[in-house]
């Protein structure tokens, strides 16, 4: 369980703020990520291992995170369930992911919530896209133009104007993954496009903001290969979406938590 110190009061909001970290074999950059959250901000930090083999586990709680294990490696998207869940059940007014890995800059987290906190998202997106240009950062030439063809197709489909879809720093309302049933998503990398459409069916408002990112060796980053197969994965979707909006499928993935119910 988290101690005490890291339930931080903070001044600048009542409602409680939980960031959540997906984690798998982060232990060299695990505490350089936590050091650098905007504590001041935050009320909790929820770290969900994923079948690690390192010593990611034991660092997190020697940090004094809230810890939760996965007895084997069932994937990102899976990981990410297990965060939104425990999250909403620590009672999230705001939840915030972030990598461990220490790609992206974690004291920016005042400001990835901001949107939210003045009620004007419930999904805010930390983009690599909108400041120095991500090459120069460090993102590998074919990582950044297969992101640039996803965003090109992702935003035709969806009717958006984003620059950045697939982003590991996001911000969501409370009312935000409550909304979206997913449970239903995949266990694999193309949960975070699932959860974005998902947002969009039900309603909710989404935005991003600037974000610097980090490539350095100890960061973790999907492989060439990886990155196809994710790919391929955002390409299979993108027609249920339409098929969705049309009335021509119906699809479990898209239906609210209201729905369900009968609301």
């Amino acid at each position: 369980m988290s101690s005490p110190a890291n339930e931080v009061s903070h001044t600048a909001s009542s409602r409680r703020i939980v960031v959540v970290m997906p984690a798998y074999h982060a232990a060299r950059t695990l505490r350089l990520t936590y050091a650098a959250l905007s504590h001041d901000s935050i009320d909790s930090v929820i770290l969900v291992d994923d079948g690690s083999r390192d010593e990611t586990v034991r660092i997190a709680r020697e940090l004094g995170l809230e810890v939760f294990i996965h007895s084997r490696n069932r994937g990102y998207g899976a990981n990410q369930k297990t965060c939104y869940r425990e999250a909403l059940r620590a009672g999230a007014d705001i939840i915030v992911m972030v990598h461990p890995d220490y790609e992206y800059d974690p004291s920016l987290i005042p400001q990835l919530i901001r949107p939210i906190e003045r009620a004007e998202a419930d999904m805010v997106l930390g983009s690599r896209f909108m400041g120095a240009h991500p090459v120069r950062q460090g993102m590998p030439w074919w990582k950044y133009l297969g992101n640039r063809v996803l965003m090109f197709c992702g935003n035709r489909v969806l009717g958006l104007n984003l620059s950045e879809y697939h982003t590991g720093y996001r911000a969501y309302s409370r009312a935000a993954p409550e909304s979206a049933n997913f449970a239903c998503n995949s266990d694999r990398f193309v949960f975070d496009q699932e959860i974005l459409v998902q947002m969009l069916v039900s309603g909710m408002r989404i935005t991003e903001v600037a974000v610097p990112v980090r490539y350095f060796p100890e960061a973790s980053s999907a492989s060439f290969a990886q990155s196809v197969v994710y790919g391929l994965s955002i390409v299979r979707l993108l027609p249920s979406f339409i098929g969705q909006r049309w009335g021509l499928l119906k699809s479990s993935r898209f239906v609210t938590d209201r729905q369900s119910s009968g609301e």
